[in-house]
């Protein structure tokens, strides 16, 4: 039926007047006209009568404007073993015009017996005329005892208009061969491409696979069976693919390339499928036939890859395919997950030819490969020729051509060389091949270019040189180009200047310790600026029978295509055989041909048993100073990409340059996940952070360690990224890329910590990002006022270079910790990561650190634990540059950290800082006198070990072991202790001291200690007059001991203050009145200082720095100012009401201990009037001087107080240590005892008191245990502290395990106070 609408007389519309809306409407309505179409047969459908046909196309009696053809069609099967087929076989023809003549069954041939080898069988064809042809559809049913069948071509002949189309295939249509793939989509070319022109009249078949290739596209099809009980599936498998142009049709997943018996219980298939162009890939159904014992089907995904087309796309399902399960289908329609689509560069097709030389065992059985290589090194991935062990039996047979059409990299407009090789396995793996040959197609698609590669030698072990992989060179190119007359052009021409093939000889040194030898099969590649030789194995030692023996030297000879420069060898071994582990020395290259020597420092062990337990190192030249990038290399294969799609490679980022317009800045995260039933997820999570006016980073993909496959239960993970520094975060969003009902997460907790702004962020979330759990979400944002927000303290980001000695055996893998002192304190211990390549012989290792804000520098400490294989370590000298500034500070030492080879053992090293060329610190011997009281059991047989602390930080662990007495804290004794060669501390201001109570009589009673710096010729006292006893006084074997020198300075009422304005350095910035301010101080608040301007010496002026001096009474730690904008001579304004004065920083020194304050304003302080009308800005820093410090060093009690939580399991029996920062230092390391009572018990609450100096403000405590004991592991609610001297009580919540089995695995925390 046929919908029609009568059109009024336009004329007459014009005449009528204004009808009603009712009459409109009636009017607007369309008059239904029914139109019937008569289609007329007459005709038989059936097999035995007529022209036996079984579908027959009609059109309308009336003539709609169709007309009926006939089309001829030619199948010609090809030539090969084998070829023909038994199948019954099905085409369908399409038009441009989007017309199709359907399936039809291939039936009535000019032959009896239809598709055998070598024959052409012809059909006709009636169908609508389908206009000029587009593709063709033809396929079999895989039926019969031989259904294989190698399709030669198709030719269809339109007899309208006697136009003849030419279909090349030249592949298989079997489950067994090739793609596995039973049917083909073709594509027409041109004539000029098939027939090409020959001096006689014969015709040559030319070889169109590489044309039909660069028309379609190839799908790798990848299915995941989801590992639920009976989640396989024996039923048929049936895929279709729709894009925005067309789809695939019905395509049967039949011949998996990774399993016989597909569609397993957890197991993954992979299949390929071929397709014209169907447009960008929207949607696939997958489905069964519901048929076999078991056909019900749990699918997790199925992931379609396009080389071509540079895409992979992932499409979730995570849902039963069965009657009775589920909603009952047993086909679904699925979508890609937009965050798992992955995007590369795309492939082309090549069309490799391989000639086997014509002599007495040419042949080979073997997995050939092939590499190919364009202009810098750029080289596509090693891809093996035959699909399977099937087709490496039938190729490469002596005198023979095979054919394959592969997708590889596109390597550029020119393939300077190719590798060639096999895998050496089978019988008869020794194969002589003559030449190889490329084609590929003109970037316009009219035409090809083909390069010949001659080689004419052996890839044997046991002919020739014994190489199984050969690098070719070009030495002829022949193109063709379709001109537009319909004629081919072709010209033949040499490659000029090809590469050279060089001869390398390398030289590979053993070292000379126990067990340094191995019998191990060992690989080389070897890396220049021109490209790399790929992995080669030395296998004939032209030295030595049996090879790589102690202290042996192995020389080896490779012929490769010239590589430029070399700079970089990767070396494995395969771990086979008895003694496997292999000591390198070193390995020497020589290139014969420019007689260049390149060395390869190891000094390592490549072993699973010992060091790093690897058995590949990555070895960079000698003298190569470009960047170290153990993913890198000149020969950059354009599918190395990561993860993200990112390609790898690229760039070290920089901290100062921009990021998306701003720079980029560390975030650290810790995320924990639930412990309820599937809170575990296997997907890939992100997260991104969001700051003011839509500033935000990307994405940022918080991807697990290898060794970790999921987000466990219970787990704690804890992940390091780079992102655009946002400013103030403001929001930050948490997700994860799975799509199916089986990738659901909770998420139990989330933290993140920002060092550069010294904030931590922890989030309680307790909420499921799952398509079926909760509200259905996989990503949520979460507000920063939710979180529990804590100040950790600032930090700056350092490129931190180390350089190691280049003397040998100067690397190491030993443990490397770091201490930096500065004009602002110290920091924690840090420890230095190996990371695999780190301080090796010779190499500068840069790397980024987050150190505390304790600028300038004075000193370093280095500390070894000298442990590992490879204990000792020369350290040449740390560079240590701070990205906020530039400034660079340079530490040198130049000596061995070692046992043995360092003069005095010595593991640990302090060096000076040198800025500029000026040294910060200078050297000095102090002498440090002991004097034992003269009391009865005053002395101890104990190890005593002292710190100095002073205005340049900390000594170190000193241990008081060589005395002027040889028996050492004898009662009423001076013990003299001398160590020379350390960096003068400057005014010392404490000293810590303690013993191990070993020993018969390890209580002490200790009198004074005096300390002499002889460089300053200043004698620092410390009195103490007090035991050192478990069972005396308060029972601590440790003291902090104020200097006696620095007496408690009575501050005067009255001080002076230095007020220094800093002026913004922007328009309009600058004020010609008066600014006033007042201070507020602990102890009160200041009369208001005028702040006056001058008209002849101007203050306040754009950019200006501007001091002022003034008395005041002291206001103690000074916490706010207020800062006013006056008329001068207190007149009233007569300037406008929106004069400002803009001010960015103003910072006040206290002149009597010259403690300095810092106030961040950056803010427009108004002129006015009133003295109501001022701004308050608070303390940013504070920079507390060493005197200020010294004064405040009193000995304080504190009452520390540990909660252990009520979870099950919560106690613990091991020994527990807690250790207190300040913002005048740490407590030490202190140990939490009491006698004869059962501590940190479940749900109980234990108190302790320590004694040590005031630490004043407290900034965090690290609590921990030593893992001992039956039950370790301890659940810590809380730990509260109070001064005794002021009643503060400072509270550090925790609410974490300290238990090597739980979460994290750590048994120590670091608690921050909540306020």
């Amino acid at each position: 039926m046929v919908m029609k609408v009568k059109e009024t007389d336009k004329k007459k519309k014009k005449k009528k007047k204004k009808k009603s809306s009712e009459e409109e409407e009636e009017d607007s309505q369309p008059e239904e006209v029914m139109e019937v179409c008569k289609f007329v047969a007459h005709r038989w459908l059936a097999t035995d009568e007529g022209d036996k046909e079984l579908v027959v196309e009609l059109i309308p009696e009336d003539g709609s404007g169709l007309e009926e053809n006939t089309y001829e069609v030619h199948v010609i099967t090809g030539n090969v073993w084998g070829a023909g087929t038994d199948a019954n076989v099905f085409l369908s023809i399409y038009g441009e015009g989007g017309g199709d003549t359907g399936e039809r069954q291939l039936k009535r041939s000019n032959h009896l017996n239809k598709f055998e080898k070598g024959q052409e069988d012809i059909f006709t064809i009636k169908a609508i005329d389908l206009g000029v042809l587009k593709k063709l559809r033809i396929r079999h049913d895989n039926s019969s005892g031989n259904p294989a069948w190698f399709l030669d071509r198709v030719e269809i002949v339109d007899l309208k208009d006697n136009t003849r189309y030419y279909f090349p295939c030249q592949r298989w249509l079997a489950g067994e061969e090739d793609d596995g793939q039973i049917a083909r989509e073709l594509v027409p070319v041109d004539e000029a491409f098939i027939k090409k022109d020959s001096d006689n009249d014969h015709q040559s078949l030319a070889s169109l696979g590489l044309e039909q290739k660069a028309k379609s596209t190839t799908y790798t099809v990848k299915v995941k069976t989801g590992d639920k009980k009976n989640s396989g599936t024996d039923a048929n498998v049936f895929i279709i693919l729709y894009g925005n142009k067309d789809d695939t049709g019905i395509i049967n997943l039949k011949a998996s390339k990774t399993n016989k018996n597909k569609f397993e219980r957890g197991k993954l298939d992979e299949f390929t499928v071929e397709s014209v162009d169907i447009g960008d890939l929207k949607k696939i159904k997958i489905g069964h036939d519901n048929k076999g014992g078991s056909a019900g089907w749990f699918l997790e995904w199925v992931e379609i890859d396009a080389p071509s087309l540079g895409q992979c796309l992932k499409f979730p399902c995570g849902r039963w395919l069965d009657k009775s399960e589920d909603d009952g289908a047993t086909e679904r329609d699925l979508f890609p997950a937009q965050l798992q689509t992955k995007e590369y560069v795309p492939f082309v097709p090549y069309e490799i030819t391989v000639y086997t030389s014509d002599i007495f065992g040419a042949g080979t059985d073997a997995d050939v490969f092939i590499v190919l290589y364009g202009s810098n090194g750029v080289c596509s991935q090693q891809k093996s020729l035959c699909q399977n062990k099937r087709e490496q039996r039938m190729c490469f047979e002596r005198n023979s051509v095979d054919q394959f059409i592969v997708e590889l990299e596109d390597v550029g407009d020119t393939i300077e060389k190719i590798r060639i090789g096999h895998k050496g396995g089978g019988l008869n793996s020794g194969w002589h091949l003559d030449r190889v040959e490329i084609r590929r197609l003109l970037p316009n698609g009219k035409g090809s270019e083909t390069i010949t590669f001659p080689c004419q030698r052996w890839l044997a072990k046991s002919e020739d040189d014994g190489e199984i992989v050969r690098e070719l060179v070009p030495s002829d190119i022949f193109t063709e180009k379709l001109l537009k007359d319909g004629t081919l052009k072709q010209i033949e021409q040499e490659v000029e200047e090809p590469l050279e093939i060089h001869t390398y000889k390398i030289t590979v040194f053993t070292g000379d310790i126990y067990g340094a030898g191995t019998d191990a099969n060992v690989f080389l590649t070897i890396y220049g600026d021109l490209g790399d030789t790929g992995e080669r194995k030395l296998s004939k030692s032209e030295t030595n029978s049996n090879k790589f023996e102690r202290a042996q030297e192995d020389k080896f000879t490779i012929q490769a295509v010239d590589l430029g420069i070399i700079y970089k060898i990767k070396i494995h071994h395969d771990n086979t055989m008895l003694n496997a582990d292999w000591y390198l020395e070193k390995v020497e290259i020589l290139d014969e041909t420019t007689e260049e020597l390149y060395l390869f420092l190891c000094e390592r062990w490549l072993s699973t048993k010992k060091e790093d337990k690897r058995i590949e190192r990555t070895l960079y030249e000698q003298s190569y100073d470009g960047e170290r990038n153990s993913l890198g290399g000149s020969s950059l294969s354009l599918k190395s990409q990561d993860s993200n799609a990112n390609v790898k490679n690229k760039k070290k980022f920089s901290l100062n340059g921009s990021a998306q317009g701003g720079s980029l800045i560390p975030y650290h995260l810790i995320i924990t996940t639930g412990t309820e039933y599937d809170s575990s997820t296997d997907s890939r999570v992100y997260i991104i952070i969001m700051g003011p006016q839509k500033v935000q980073t990307g994405r940022l993909w918080l991807d697990l360690p290898k060794e970790k496959k999921e987000f466990a239960d219970g787990s704690v993970e804890k992940f390091s990224v780079m992102g655009l520094d946002v400013g103030e975060i403001k929001k930050l969003e948490l997700g994860h890329d799975g799509a199916t009902p089986e990738s659901s997460w909770l998420v139990e907790e989330l933290t993140l910590i920002v060092p550069t702004k010294g904030v931590m962020y922890t989030f309680v979330c307790k909420c499921w990002l799952a398509r079926d759990r909760g509200d259905g979400l996989t990503s949520r944002v979460f507000n920063i006022l939710d979180a529990d927000c804590v100040t950790i303290g600032h930090k700056i980001l350092y490129e931190v270079t180390v350089v190691t000695g280049d003397i040998q055996h100067a690397g190491t893998d030993t443990n490397i910790y770091m201490t930096l002192f500065g004009s602002s304190g110290n920091t924690e211990e840090m420890r230095l990561e190996k990371n695999g390549e780190r301080f090796e012989r010779g190499q500068e290792d840069t790397f980024i650190m987050e150190i505390a804000d304790i600028a300038p520098l004075r000193k370093m400490r280095i500390r070894t634990d000298g442990k590992g294989t490879r204990p000792d370590w020369f350290l040449e000298k740390i560079v240590m540059k701070n990205l906020s500034n530039q400034e660079v500070t340079t530490f040198t030492y130049s000596e061995w950290l070692s046992k043995l080879r360092n003069a005095k053992g010595a593991l640990v090293c302090e060096m000076p800082a040198v800025i500029n060329e000026e040294q910060m610190m200078e050297n000095t011997t102090y002498t440090v006198q002991v004097k034992t009281s003269d009391i009865g059991g005053a002395g101890t047989d104990a190890n005593v070990s002292l710190i100095m602390f002073g205005e340049n930080g900390d000594s170190g662990t000193l241990a008081l072991k060589e005395s002027n007495k040889s028996n050492k804290f004898e009662r009423n004794q001076m013990d003299v202790f001398n160590f020379p060669d350390m960096l003068s501390l400057g005014d010392l201001c404490k000293v810590r001291v303690w013993h191990d109570n070993k020993g018969v009589a390890p209580g002490w009673h200790l009198e004074y200690i005096e300390v002499k710096d002889a460089t300053l010729d200043k004698t620092f006292r410390f009195q103490c007059d007090r035991w050192l006893a478990k069972g005396e006084d308060d029972g601590q074997l440790i003291r902090e001991l104020a200097c006696a020198n620095n007496d408690i300075l009575e501050l005067k009422e009255r001080t002076s203050y230095e007020i220094v304005t800093v002026t913004s350095d922007t328009e309009d910035a600058e004020t010609k009145e008066n600014i006033w301010i007042i201070l507020e101080g602990k102890k009160g608040r200041s009369k208001e200082f005028l702040l006056e301007n001058a008209s002849k010496k101007r203050k306040f002026t754009r950019g200006a720095t501007d001091k002022f001096l003034f008395s005041s009474k002291n206001v103690g730690d000074i916490a706010a100012i207020c800062v006013g904008h006056c008329p001068k001579d207190g007149r009233k304004s007569t300037t406008k009401a929106d004069a400002y004065w803009h001010v960015r920083e103003i910072i006040i020194t206290e002149m009597e201990l010259c403690n300095k304050y810092f106030f961040k304003c950056n803010a427009k302080i108004p002129l006015r009037n009133k003295r109501g009308d001022y701004k308050v800005f608070e303390c940013a820093k504070v920079i507390e001087s060493f005197a200020s410090k010294a004064r405040s060093l009193v000995p304080v009690k504190y009452e520390v107080i540990v909660v252990t939580g009520s979870e099950k399991g919560a106690g613990t029996d091991a020994n527990v240590f807690i250790t207190i920062f300040g913002i005048n230092g740490d407590s030490g390391k202190r140990a939490l005892k009491q006698k004869f009572r059962n501590l940190f018990e479940r749900g109980k609450t234990n108190r302790f008191c320590l004694e040590t100096l005031e630490l004043g403000e407290l900034k965090k405590v690290r609590i921990e245990h030593d893992n001992s004991g039956i039950a370790t592991g301890w659940f810590v609610e809380r730990v509260e502290i109070t001064n005794s001297a002021t009643g503060v009580t400072t509270i550090f919540p925790c609410g974490k395990w300290l238990d090597q089995n739980r979460g994290d695995g750590l048994t120590w925390r670091e608690l921050f106070p909540r306020y």
